[in-house]
């Protein structure tokens, strides 16, 4: 293996060089062989990567694939000449090109039986690779006469063999020029998409048609008896071909032919970047992952649409099923397999191959499949037999399943249903996905519900079904679900309520934590109920009384097992599961928006008559009579376990936001609390002239307040009743008790009721056992008795009521802090639980600020500025306490900061001064970087929320002037300089940061929120920082530029842009503007270091043309680099002119010269930065991005 690199040269085939390229030969299988052993494997792979890098190493490398015996040998020299051909590309002629195609093509045919098989897809490949890199210089005669020998061995003139590595090829082809799958090959990303987009429009459809005149002759001889298993396997390749064409990502629409007939890429701003961050496909699909939509163009339509041609790959797989081909486990063979996968896949058309007769078309298409792919599933009954007794695989099913999504993906329900009636089903499609779904959610139960189940997998995939039919993409086409669907949507929920309570009985007695594992998967089973709820809520006048009977019902059993006569044991189970699924039913989780009604359940017509038969009134009636029930204290202690407790109480807090006292209809349950809310209530999301029965029932008018005082009572009951069940306690105070302090119409009747005033008491006083509740829980409890302030009559007892609440909290911290021995005293674990639980209270009363309580809640926190400066103090090194006096701080200010007046202002500045130089001095949440190095999760970056808790306080602090509505009347107080407190808070907590800090993500945002706006509100402070200071910050942003998180990225050039601006307006106007820190300098050396603007125009221009990056940063971009241009256009040309005297080519560097000179001249682009200026100067950029990036970019 000593060889010197020389000896890979290419030499004249004399007897001498036939020994030189023997002995090459020799060396890499030595080399090849030395792999295996670890000891020689560094110098096999120093020879291996010598060989790789050789000069025209092509002739040794043919050599080896010819006469080696060693696959692996065989393997490295087709490797090395495809490097070395994409290396050496500009070197080779025309003819040499050619040649070396067709030998690899003629070299796979000529050994199409080998038994390596990957060193033949290896060649295979080398040859596709060859192909695309010189795709665009080809002639169409070069082309026509390779694909003449290719479609020659696909069609089978070679053989069964040939005909495989034939279809090998163009499988090799087709991900070679896909861009997921494309080699580097150093080539401008435009190269690699008009590559693609001709291979689209010219060959993909005719590599479709030989693939199937292939699977047609091969599955002939095969079914014939003729052929053999190679016969079989070539059907199979052909088949997965066909597959792998459709599954190929369509971009017809943005590519279109010139007048020559090449093809050019349509100008968009969406595929300007197309190259650089992937492809965007922007298909949209409608929900369930297995509903991805095939949308190929019209010169496909009679390639896949033809009778014949759909029809033959249904009877194919038909024979396949009757003669079980492949053998006894013919149904995951891949002949099977594959030829399931394409019919799926047919079933996903959509889009302009339709045209122009559209719907009827498609209708007719998937008429067709649906009638090959029933007898898959049909009928139900026997299938799922089949399967639980394991004679057979399931691979068929789950295959069905996903044909039925992707059917339902491109009809309406209407539409889907009447598939199957002119076959042979009278009752429709949605008859037979109901019948299926009933018969899976059996086998579901018998095989134990376990998730990894086939059975599992193909509920999940029938309910994604029943999601993309009843919840549309687009609710503006909403289509009427048609009646036989109802009828089958509330039998399918039937069955599943009756298999889960089943389930949750058998459950019962179960020895393993099953509540544990519930709250692991929480999200995945939300996810599954609100599926199952849209299927109930299609049938509502059916599935809501059924669940209100399941719970009325077992409600009763739970009286009959009093006395210990019987174990509700089971009974709770079945109410707990029947609560969670009633809940979703009714209500849909806001996540921010307007949790209505649900539409189904708000148009149902019941007369004023039977408003108390409502169906969700019937419903939520019986489970308000259930948490009446727990409100019976010997009912339940004998019966209420905390687990039914917390489905209570989950279910209500769903609850309320929708139909407890609803807001009028202008305005949504989640609307920000007002004064003028005494109008007329309806129900949100239902018009009409009467009374709806949902308010009828539970509105301001109707059993609203009863409703209310009842919710409060079990909240108390929930958060003191079970002392130690922390996740009960939290349902409580996160879920249930915002939702009911959310709105003011609501508070106004909870503030007086008995039970409210009683809970704001004991919080008030700190009485057992609201005071031994977590320190988080009494957080959210006080923001909800705060927020409950909103519902007093005026102002002034707005400010009154939440002093009450908050006054003693102010006088136990005040007393705390003047401890005759505080420093001893204070380090007990019971007062450092009490200081704790008291600051989260003060915390959560400052989340709770409102424009009428701002004045009190003020007030409380001037209260305790002294006692929290002596306990940072004291609890220097208690992390976790310093942490919640920084949380309140900077909850405190963001509620105040929008209305004090200077006087005020000044308190709270001074106040956060003092906090800031305190923490600084104590050097508390000082991180070495070696400490932050080692840090190896996220959980572990807890250790720099101090340092997050500051940056959000500064944050906070520095919006005052931004959002200062208040002022001073009389101009006897100065207003605070916020730009000042903000820098000396930035001076304090810089020292503290570093790069590897950056790294962490919340960190990160937080501190480039600051900076972005400290640089766009104050720039001016910015400009008169010391060198050191100001070289931080710019390496920060430098930092930025290069993050991964896009919103960071954002901000980075946010700040960068007001820079700049500050800089070229300064210079404008004959000022400064960033003075020194603008100049280039050089030191002692001789070295001249950039001006920071310059650094940053060079960098901000390097970004926009060669890195990746989402579309979305674009904007940004241009506002930095327009400023960044006017204040060096100097030094901006001369960046163009090293561009365009780096392009060798003439073609590319005048279009690059044109593009530059358009940026800065078209649209009329002037040296303005008003805000028109820039929206040209985007528009200007996005079209020279579009331009040049596509061949200034290689890969």
């Amino acid at each position: 293996m000593g060889l010197e690199q020389g000896g890979w040269q290419q030499q004249p085939t004399t007897n001498n060089d036939l020994e030189r390229l023997a002995s090459v030969m020799k060396a890499v299988e030595q080399a090849c062989a030395a792999l295996q052993d670890p000891s020689s494997r560094a110098a096999a792979e120093a020879t291996l990567l010598a060989f790789r890098k050789s000069s025209q190493p092509t002739p040794a490398c043919q050599y080896i694939l010819e006469h080696s015996q060693m696959a692996t040998a065989r393997f490295q020299a087709a490797a090395t000449m495809q490097e070395a051909a994409i290396r050496e590309w500009p070197l080779l002629t025309a003819d040499e090109r050619s040649n070396l195609r067709t030998y690899c093509l003629h070299y796979v045919m000529a050994r199409a039986d080998a038994a390596e098989a990957y060193v033949q897809m290896k060649v295979l490949s080398v040859a596709a690779v060859l192909l695309k890199r010189g795709w665009l210089e080809s002639v169409a005669t070069e082309k026509e006469a390779f694909f003449s020998e290719v479609r020659q061995a696909v069609l089978g003139a070679h053989g069964p063999a040939a005909q495989r590595s034939g279809i090998a090829l163009l499988e090799a082809l087709v991900s070679e020029f896909a861009p997921s799958t494309a080699s580097a090959m150093g080539l401008p990303a435009e190269v690699h998409e008009h590559c693609r987009a001709s291979l689209e429009l010219d060959y993909l459809h005719v590599f479709y048609t030989w693939a199937q005149e292939a699977a047609v002759t091969s599955a002939e001889r095969a079914l014939q008896g003729v052929g053999g298993a190679m016969d079989i396997n070539v059907c199979a390749s052909a088949l997965r071909l066909m597959s792998q064409l459709l599954n190929w990502e369509f971009q017809g629409t943005n590519w279109v032919r010139s007048i020559n007939g090449s093809v050019v890429m349509g100008k968009s701003k969406t595929n300007a970047f197309i190259s650089s961050i992937g492809r965007d496909t922007n298909i949209s699909n409608r929900p369930g992952d297995h509903a991805s939509l095939v949308q190929p163009g019209p010169v496909w339509h009679d390639v896949l649409l033809e009778a014949n041609r759909v029809n033959w790959i249904l009877e194919l797989y038909s024979h396949i099923r009757q003669r079980q081909f492949g053998g006894p486990s013919w149904l995951d063979s891949p002949l099977a397999v594959s030829a399931r996968q394409l019919i799926v896949q047919l079933c996903s058309l959509n889009g302009s191959i339709f045209s122009p007769d559209g719907f009827v078309t498609q209708e007719l298409h998937l008429q067709r499949l649906m009638t090959g792919i029933t007898s898959w599933l049909d009928p139900p009954e026997a299938v799922v037999r089949a399967l639980l007794a394991g004679s057979t695989s399931e691979s068929e099913l789950l295959d069905g399943c996903r044909a039925l999504v992707a059917v339902a993906s491109v009809n309406s329900p209407s539409a889907f249903d009447q598939l199957l009636k002119p076959v042979s089903r009278s009752s429709g499609t949605l008859s037979l996905l109901a019948s299926l779904t009933r018969e899976v959610i059996k086998a579901r139960e018998q095989n134990g519900k376990e998730e990894d189940t086939w059975a599992a997998e193909a509920l999940d995939t029938l309910l994604d079904t029943w999601t993309v039919l009843l919840q549309p993409a687009d609710f503006s086409k909403r289509i009427p679900f048609p009646s036989t669907g109802v009828e089958a949507a509330a039998a399918v929920f039937q069955a599943y309520v009756e298999t889960e309570v089943r389930a949750a009985a058998a459950s019962a007695n179960d020895e393993d934590d099953a509540a544990e594992l519930l709250r692991a998967s929480i999200a995945a089973r939300d996810e599954h109920l609100s599926a199952v709820a849209l299927v109930a809520r299609a049938a509502p006048l059916s599935t809501v009384p059924y669940l209100a009977r399941l719970i009325t019902e077992r409600c009763a059993w739970l009286h009959q097992c009093a006395g210990g006569r019987n174990d509700p044991t089971t009974v709770l189970e079945e109410l707990h599961w029947l609560l969670l699924m009633s809940g979703h039913v009714l209500a849909d989780c806001g996540d921010g928006e307007t949790p209505l009604v649900p539409e189904s359940i708000s148009a149902l017509s019941v007369s004023t008559a039977e408003a108390a038969n409502h169906p969700a009134v019937l419903l939520s009636r019986s489970v308000i009579e259930l948490a009446r029930q727990s409100l019976n204290i010997a009912f339940r202690t004998e019966f209420f376990s905390s687990r039914l407790m917390e489905a209570v109480v989950w279910f209500f807090g769903r609850w309320v936001d929708t139909y407890l006292m609803p807001a009028d209809a202008g305005r949504g349950p989640n609307s920000t609390p007002s004064s003028n809310e005494g109008d007329q209530q309806q129900m949100s999301g239902i018009a009409g002239p009467q009374l709806h029965p949902l308010v009828m029932a539970f509105g301001e008018e109707g059993g609203g307040k009863i409703v209310l005082d009842v919710l409060v009572r079990v909240a108390v009951a929930a958060l003191t009743a079970w002392p130690g069940e922390r996740t009960l306690q939290e349902l409580a105070g996160f879920q249930l008790l915002p939702s009911l302090v959310r709105r003011r119409n609501i508070c106004v009747h909870l503030v007086t009721l008995e039970p409210w005033q009683e809970l704001a008491q004991a919080f008030a006083y700190q009485q057992p056992p609201l005071s031994l509740l977590a320190s988080s829980i009494q957080r959210a409890l006080s923001e909800a008795l705060c927020r409950s302030a909103a519902g007093m009559g005026s102002g002034d007892a707005t400010n009154q009521y939440v002093r009450d609440l908050l006054g003693p909290i102010t006088n136990t911290l005040s007393s705390l802090s003047k401890h005759d021995d505080l420093q001893a005293f204070a380090q007990q674990a019971d007062v450092i639980m009490q200081v704790s639980c008291l600051i989260e209270r003060l915390r959560g009363a400052a989340r709770a600020t409102l424009p009428r309580s701002q004045k009190a809640i003020f007030d409380v926190g001037a209260a305790v500025m002294e006692p929290l400066l002596v306990l940072v103090q004291t609890y220097k090194h208690q992390s976790s306490v310093i942490y919640l006096v920084l949380k309140y701080v900077v909850d405190w200010v963001d509620g105040q900061v929008a209305f004090l007046e200077a006087k005020d202002t000044a308190i709270l500045f001074s106040f956060c001064v003092r906090l800031l130089e305190i923490y600084s001095a104590h050097n508390i949440g000082k991180v070495s970087i070696s400490a932050s190095t080692n840090l190896l999760s996220e959980s572990q970056t807890e250790k720099y929320k101090d340092l997050r808790a500051l940056l959000q306080l500064l944050t906070n602090l520095s919006s005052k002037d931004l959002i200062d509505f208040a002022c001073d009347v009389n101009g006897e107080v100065e207003n605070p300089d916020v730009a000042q407190v903000v820098y000396l808070g930035l001076h304090i907590i810089t020292p503290l940061m570093t790069i590897d800090l950056l790294k962490y993500p919340k960190l990160c945002r937080q501190y480039f929120t600051l900076l972005a706006h400290m640089l766009e509100v104050y720039p001016e402070k910015v400009a008169k920082l010391s060198p050191e200071g100001f070289s931080r910050i710019a390496s920060t942003l430098d930092f930025g530029l290069r993050h991964q998180d896009v919103e960071v990225v954002s901000m980075s050039f946010t700040a960068l842009n007001a820079v700049a601006f500050y800089h070229y307006q300064a210079i404008c106007r004959g000022q400064e503007g960033l003075g020194v820190h603008a100049l280039s300098i050089q030191n002692a050396h001789g070295v001249v270091k950039e001006g920071v603007l310059d650094h940053f125009l060079r960098s901000v221009i390097q970004f926009l043309l060669f890195d990746d990056y989402s579309n979305e940063l674009v904007e940004p971009a241009a506002d930095a680099l327009l400023p960044l241009v006017l204040c060096n256009t100097a030094l901006y040309q001369r960046l163009a002119l090293e561009l365009l005297e780096g392009q060798n080519n003439a073609l590319l560097q005048s279009r690059l010269a044109t593009a530059f000179h358009v940026l800065l001249n078209a649209n009329q682009v002037t040296s303005s930065l008003d805000r028109q200026n820039r929206r040209k100067f985007r528009e200007n950029l996005y079209s020279f991005l579009s331009d040049v990036r596509g061949f200034l970019r290689t890969r």
